[in-house]
């Protein structure tokens, strides 16, 4: 496949440094295409390195069970064996492969993922609705040189997603579950066109916009974009008919034209437009259907196209995560706010777990990595307080994975989740279990040194307290206690610990 050189996606930086480029890659496995972006990251702009995309149709794939039937799978994986190639020279903390709305539906999802880690040698993480529309909105605001507040509009194969931003930061942000390939199976599932089919289609599109048609008009907008596949046709069709005043955009009256022709096709087979690739043709009526919608549910007298979407999010995020301007810690920095969680007792906990990691980690093989997690869970390990002082280990457990935390993936969340249910009182060993297996080793690692750093914390006290000598041979923890006379809170504690990990299967001796 040949490589496609771009221009940076943003304008130069005013201060240039001597930094070498960073290579980044990202994989988004959509419901309708799949794409691969390769790209070197220096002074705060892209240089596009190797861009690809296939059409794979997974969501079309997805029987009346909500399974993947292994015809989709196969073209799935089939294109990341073509992929695969680009990656070869991606260090792992460069490269994030993200599965969306077919992926979040299918029941048997994790099959799939398994097999595509092992065809790639790489995690698959599968983003939340919202998630999307922020690295989405992330990769459009980008390409955009214009300031002001934008809605951000992305049709994709099983999922819509929806920002009003301005500059690089969302103010709202929905992920609706209607999409080209979804009601194309929905509503034209023998290829027939018409006018009540592709109202129908229209109609339900609008009833999903309900949802958030009213407080989008309050917030307001003064630019409408569209961004991928679905508006990047409409655009490029609108434009070949003379439908539209200039490149890339797209009318109310040119989108009404677009419709009558589409129509007089009568079949998806038959679906030929100027303007319009054929891969795309068979699910572009009903695209068309649910950008006809978002027309009508906002007024919208005109959208513009602009490049950048998903993978160029995915980039852009990538190039910010551990640092100042990570999402993720501000995310749960603003969790913590929400939860009014005591932030002496967290900062504690979490300088005492890091302490605790900086004495494991070469034995363990823990990475640096790994360590943020254990640091993040140790600053909202008491969220559960907000509920009840009763299970509030399981309590704050549920509120991790089921949040909406901008910045991370579900199993990103599942992983923080996990860490704060294992917390205290027994090991969660059926819950432990349920991991994928390539991350339980790990995780269990992290859990038993949370678990110690909340007991040395158990006192409360204004400083982190001093900590006891501590020592890994294998899998086994050894910690010596100072000499005491009398038993204390430490050593009562972490007595009872040991029972907790020796009823777990884990080794851990206090002398």
């Amino acid at each position: 496949m040949p490589k496609e050189i771009s221009l940076p996606l943003t304008a130069p930086s005013a201060e240039l440094d001597n930094t070498e480029p960073q290579r980044l890659a990202a994989i988004d496995l959509g419901s309708n295409s799949f794409h691969l972006l390769v790209a070197n990251y220096q002074n705060e702009r892209l240089q596009v390195v190797a861009r690809m995309g296939e059409k794979v149709q997974l969501a079309a794939g997805l029987d009346e069970n909500g399974y993947l039937n292994e015809a989709a799978m196969q073209r799935a994986l089939d294109c990341l064996g073509r992929f695969a190639p680009f990656l070869n020279d991606i260090e792992d903390a460069n490269l994030r492969i993200v599965g969306t709305n077919a992926l979040r539906d299918a029941y048997n999802s994790q099959a799939f993922i398994e097999r595509a880690e092992a065809q790639l040698g790489h995690a698959i993480e599968i983003i939340a609705g919202r998630e999307e529309a922020r690295l989405i909105y992330l990769g459009a605001a980008h390409a955009l040189a214009e300031n002001g507040r934008r809605l951000i509009v992305d049709i994709g194969g099983g999922s819509t997603e929806f920002i009003i931003g301005e500059a690089f930061e969302p103010k709202a942000l929905e992920s609706l579950r209607m999409g080209c390939v979804t009601f194309s199976s929905r509503f034209f599932p023998d290829g027939e066109l018409s006018e009540k089919r592709m109202r129908r289609a229209e109609l339900s599109a609008l009833s999903e916009l309900a949802n958030i048609q009213r407080p989008y008009l309050r917030l307001g907008w003064d630019d409408p974009v569209g961004s991928s596949g679905t508006i990047k046709a409409a655009a490029s069709v609108l434009y070949a008919y003379g439908d539209s005043p200039q490149e890339g955009v797209i009318t109310r009256s040119g989108l009404k034209k677009l419709r009558e022709r589409l129509l007089k096709c009568k079949q998806l087979e038959k679906v030929e437009l100027d303007g319009l690739k054929p891969d795309r043709a068979k699910v572009f009526p009903a695209g068309i259907a649910i950008l006809n919608a978002i027309f009508e549910a906002f007024n919208l007298s005109q959208m513009r196209f602009a490049d950048g979407a998903l993978r160029e999010g995915v980039l852009y995020d990538m190039a910010g995560r551990n640092s100042a301007e990570d999402t993720r810690s501000k995310s749960l920095d603003a969790l913590k706010r929400i939860y009014d969680v005591d932030s002496r007792q967290a900062e504690n906990v979490a300088d005492t777990a890091l302490r605790l990691f900086n004495k494991v980690k070469k034995a363990w093989g823990l990475t640096q990595e790994q360590g943020h997690y254990l640091v993040w869970a140790s600053h909202v390990h008491e969220i559960g307080l907000a509920i009840s002082h009763s299970q509030f280990h399981r309590h704050g457990a549920y509120l991790l994975e089921h949040s909406d935390l901008a910045g991370f993936s579900r199993p990103e969340q599942r992983l923080l989740a996990f860490l704060v249910r294992a917390h205290r009182r027994k090991f969660p060993t059926k819950e432990w279990q349920a991991l994928p297996a390539s991350h339980q080793e790990g995780c269990a690692k992290l859990a038993r040194l949370l678990r110690l750093a909340v007991l040395i914390n158990h006192s409360r006290s204004e400083n982190p307290p001093p900590l006891p000598e501590i020592n890994a041979e294998g899998e086994a923890l050894l910690m010596t206690l100072p000499a005491s006379d009398e038993p204390t809170l430490l050593s009562t504690d972490m007595e009872q610990e040991q029972a907790y990990m020796t009823a777990a299967g884990f080794t851990f001796s206090v002398v």
